[in-house]
């Protein structure tokens, strides 16, 4: 072994920590081939070229320096042992649950399926497309509706949505107004209010119980059981909310439906909820998978990904995400949802754990948790305590007149969380960990003892239980030993393209490192077994790491505040622009409604505006593809007196550092808007340049992006906001925890947790511990030297479409094929599609600009991955040129018809023009580890016209 491997890799102009040795691919040798390629003898150079001297920071990072992976792990582990973990009955859609060691271990602490990203490349996706599919089936069936999507981000946020569904669906003109059950979940409420309030719909609450009050609606929202528990008939009330022509929404608990008569047989038009009891801990408040179902005739309108069944070139059936025209991507300024991700991770571990189960053992888990719950009723009723409800799953309320606080802190002395609804009632939960000794120890609290043995009548009226069958394609009764889970699980794992195999130079993404030191702490039982609503004191651990973590992404972005309860880069999108809303309106200026966005930007930012109460006015890019400063002014001088915002992606989404930004944020400020940075990319700026210093008033950050939370094959993500001081006041709130926002001020929840995924905060936390300052600063300079060297080695081959000052270009670059699709007929899409064969996922394709890949390496690819990648690029660069000189047929080549699959090349009717061995062996470092697509080119127009989006039958799969 020579002594290079043993050379430190650290600079002294620029120290980096062991940690960042590791996350950072090219050594410092390496960089300096790299910069050469470019004609940069050192980094600075570089930056100084590349990145505008008007928004370099000149103060450093003030952040602790680095500590090593085992210092960072014990300071989490200090912190986590400041968490007390209960027993918790606490309920309100959040429950007890017990992951299966093989889902845990082959799951969420696999990187194969944690650093997939969003499967809209659906070849090189099958496995997790797969069971999505298994997931919007488990929905489907419990829910009996026939169609939902592939999740949601949370209950709440699948609520506020089926709000505005149902708005659709109504086809009304005015914004109406939108009933709530009282006995919805708190935070569901708020959530829905806080998305109601910029659209003009008026949400009234009412007890329902009795029916429907007076008035006109567009919709009615019903708790099934009611968060007090009540299990209630949905007919009566859905029947007359369908005579007066309002929309039924249901928010249902998804292991109650394998007991109770589905929402769908009982009139509902939409169901919603969480998955999270299906295997997902509680993480004090999040990752969970929501979801939303539909009736027939509202699955076009439905938000959200959906996960649909088409075929592939051969014949075969094949996965892919359905209808994708409907999303805010395409729609922008009229998409009906700014949703741009799910929880798909979240989703997977609970399909996974209804395939392991099947409908017996969830139906068992069930009833378990049910006898639990009449065990405690009829303790109480023994000993006098009255039952407030006589018909529920899983939920005890007792009236205790004037003894609630008494017999919670008696609870809690028993080690067990019960929840105190007023001084008058106190509720226990039970679920799938409750035990005989929590009843024993419950019944105690109260001064009542376990009733004698023996049956217990039915918690609920027979009227009620389900009839119908569920889960019955053969996925949910095929894997019921490890063994073939274990399998099951590895088959579908092995059908796609995650981290673990090759680079994803996904642009606009940031597929960087998800480090196994940064994974670990995220399933210790003192983070994840911690409910969101428990007492506060029983959270300080995660408390003081929030606060941590809000104080660092501050100091990184130059921020005076930051919140991280937004769970999605959409739904801080959401919150930054309300946060801009309650500031004009706290100074009179409720008037101003316009939001300025570059053509360039991400649909999500028109799509969050109009969620805003906002009315989009597009700003036109120049053919250097920075903002029209003419346009820009023009725009302005329009609507200046009515301008609330300009929405800005920086440096922006054409993958340059656009020299006139600071001018552009202060044209807005001149005309008393305010600027919100998108940080979408802000992976091009720690430690260079702070947002808020020069001169945005607000961004959110995609922790899933620049803090190295993994994107999970589309999901989690978590996008906390960074406001400067003047709008702090106006940041999230939520109802249940004053601590998590700023009080009356705040703008209401905008997830349903307090504080979001808190249960994946410990992942940017590790980071931004190990990273330290300096090597934080270096990460970034990684990203724009990999970037530049791409845009080199490709250039000559492909155009880069822009660049912004010396020819250089941030931290990702787009390469253009319009020239040569026009020349020799093949496409973007066809190079997306070839670079399967050589093992590949593909860049983003036709984003920002129609006709173009959108390539973005991040820090973490060594230089050999990042030329193995161009060798590919140059490599199929060579085989267009043998389609444009005639040595291959226009039509017939192994580009129009990649990617190969191992069947169709063995195929006795091979009947192409090239060959078999060009066809799978365009590069002879192939044959060392080849990926196998499991399907061919997906026929995505087939698939639309034909939808299917629940589990197809075993004989669709047959040849």
């Amino acid at each position: 072994m020579t002594a290079q491997y043993f050379a430190p890799v650290a600079s002294p102009q620029h120290p980096r920590s062991a940690f960042a040795d590791r996350h950072i691919g090219p050594a410092p040798d390496d960089h300096a081939r790299m910069l050469a390629a470019i004609g940069y003898s050192g980094a600075e150079a570089l930056l100084d070229d590349a990145v505008p001297a008007a928004i370099r920071t000149a103060r450093p990072l003030d952040l602790p320096p680095a500590l090593s992976e085992t210092a960072a792990l014990d300071r989490l582990r200090e912190l986590a042992s400041r968490n007390t973990v209960l027993t918790s009955m606490i309920g309100l859609g959040y429950h007890g649950t017990i992951t299966p060691g093989v889902i845990l271990r082959n799951v969420l602490e696999n990187p194969g399926w944690y650093t997939a990203y969003t499967p809209y490349q659906p070849e090189i996706s099958q496995g997790r497309l797969e069971a999505l599919l298994n997931f919007q089936t488990v929905v489907s069936d419990l829910t009996g509706l026939p169609v939902a999507n592939a999740s949601m981000l949370d209950e709440g946020t699948a609520a506020a949505e089926a709000m505005t569904l149902a708005h659709r669906a109504s086809k009304r003109k005015d914004p109406g107004t939108f009933l709530v059950d009282a006995d919805a979940l708190p935070q569901t409420i708020e959530v829905i209010r806080t998305r109601a309030v910029p659209l003009g719909i008026e949400v009234v609450t009412a007890d329902l119980s009795g029916g429907l009050p007076e008035g006109d609606f567009f919709g009615v929202l019903l708790q099934y059981p009611g968060a007090s528990g009540a299990v209630r008939d949905l007919a009566p009330v859905g029947d007359q909310a369908h005579e007066r022509g309002a929309q039924v929404v249901v928010a249902a608990d998804l292991l109650a439906l394998t007991l109770l008569r589905p929402p769908g047989e009982s009139g509902a038009d939409i169901v919603v909820g969480s998955a999270q009891r299906f295997g997902v801990p509680y993480g004090f408040g999040g990752p969970h998978a929501g979801y939303i179902a539909v009736r027939e005739g509202l699955q076009r309108q439905l938000p959200g990904r959906l996960v649909g069944v088409s075929v592939d070139a051969d014949g075969a059936a094949a996965y892919r995400l359905a209808l994708q025209t409907r999303e805010q991507h395409i729609r922008r300024e009229k998409a009906t949802s700014n949703i741009c991700t799910a929880q798909v991770l979240l989703a997977v571990m609970a399909a996974m754990y209804a395939v392991y189960h099947g409908p017996e053992g969830l139906a068992a888990i069930a009833q378990r948790a049910h006898r639990r719950a009449a065990e405690i009723a009829a303790g109480l009723r023994g000993a006098g305590v009255e039952v407030v409800h006589g018909s529920f799953f899983d939920t005890v309320l007792a009236r205790v007149p004037g003894r609630a606080d008494e017999i919670v802190r008696a609870a809690r002395e028993r080690g067990i969380n019960l929840r105190p609804v007023d001084a008058d009632h106190v509720a226990a939960a039970c679920d799938e960990t409750t035990l005989p000794e929590h009843v024993a120890a419950v019944l105690e609290s109260f001064g009542a003892a376990p009733a004698e043995a023996g049956e217990l009548p039915q918690g609920f009226p027979d009227a009620l239980r389900r009839e119908s069958p569920y889960l019955t394609h053969p996925v949910f009764h095929a894997h019921r030993s490890e063994t073939a889970m274990l399998r099951y699980l590895r088959r579908l794992q092995d059908k796609d393209i995650a981290l673990d195999r090759s680079m994803i130079p996904l642009g606009s993404c940031t597929m960087k490192l998800n480090a196994t030191a940064e994974m670990e702490p995220i399933t210790w039982p003192e983070f994840a077994n911690v409910h969101p609503f428990a007492p506060v004191e029983q959270a300080a651990g995660y408390l003081e790491l929030i606060g941590e973590l809000e104080d660092r992404l501050a100091e990184i972005t130059g921020y005076a505040k930051v919140s991280v309860q937004p769970n999605a880069g959409s739904q801080g999108e959401l919150a930054g622009l309300l946060a801009i809303r309650g500031y004009h309106e706290s100074r009179g200026e409720g008037h101003r409604n316009i939001c300025l966005i570059p053509s360039s930007a991400h649909g999500t930012n028109a799509a969050s505006a109009v969620m805003a109460g906002m009315k989009v006015v597009v700003v036109k890019c120049d053919d250097g593809g920075n903002i029209d400063l003419d346009d820009l002014h023009a725009k302005i001088g329009k609507h200046g007196a009515a301008l609330s915002a300009i929405m800005v992606t920086y440096p922006s989404t054409h993958g340059v550092f656009e020299e006139t930004i600071v001018d552009v944020c202060a044209s807005v400020h001149e005309a008393g808007g305010q600027v919100y940075v998108d940080g979408a990319n802000l992976n091009a700026l720690v430690g260079l340049a702070r947002p808020g210093e020069f001169g945005s008033d607000v961004s959110h950050l995609n922790l899933h992006k620049t803090f190295c939370i993994p994107h999970g094959g589309g999901g989690p993500g978590v996008g906390p906001i960074g406001v400067r001081e003047h709008l702090a006041p106006f940041l999230p709130s939520h109802p249940l925890r004053a601590e998590a926002g700023p009080g009356e001020t705040g703008v209401g929840p905008i997830s349903a947790a307090p504080w979001g995924s808190a249960g994946i905060l410990p992942i940017s936390w590790a980071y931004i511990a190990m990273m330290g300052p300096d090597g934080l600063r270096a990460a970034t300079e990684g990203a724009i030297i990999g970037a530049n060297y791409l845009a080199a080695r490709l250039g000559p081959h492909y155009p880069i479409l822009y660049t912004g000052r010396n020819g250089l270009v941030a931290h990702e670059c787009i390469a253009d094929l319009r020239k040569i699709t026009k020349e020799t007929g093949i496409t973007a899409e066809d190079v997306a599609k070839r670079l399967i064969d050589y093992g590949f996922h593909a860049p983003t394709l036709s984003f920002p600009v129609a006709g173009t890949l959108m390539i973005e390496p991040t820090e973490s690819e060594d230089l050999a991955e990042l030329d193995r990648f161009c060798d590919a690029m140059i490599e199929i660069r060579r085989e267009i040129q043998r389609v444009a000189d005639g040595g291959y047929d226009r039509d017939d080549n192994p580009l129009k018809h990649a990617p190969h699959t191992a069947a169709c090349l063995v195929a006795e009717d091979w009947k192409h023009p090239y060959t078999r061995e060009e066809a799978a062996y365009p590069l002879p470092a192939l044959r060392e580890g080849k990926y196998w697509p499991p399907v061919r080119r997906i026929d995505q127009a087939h698939g639309d016209r034909n939808l299917v989006c629940s589990c197809p039958p075993p004989e669709a799969f047959e040849d």
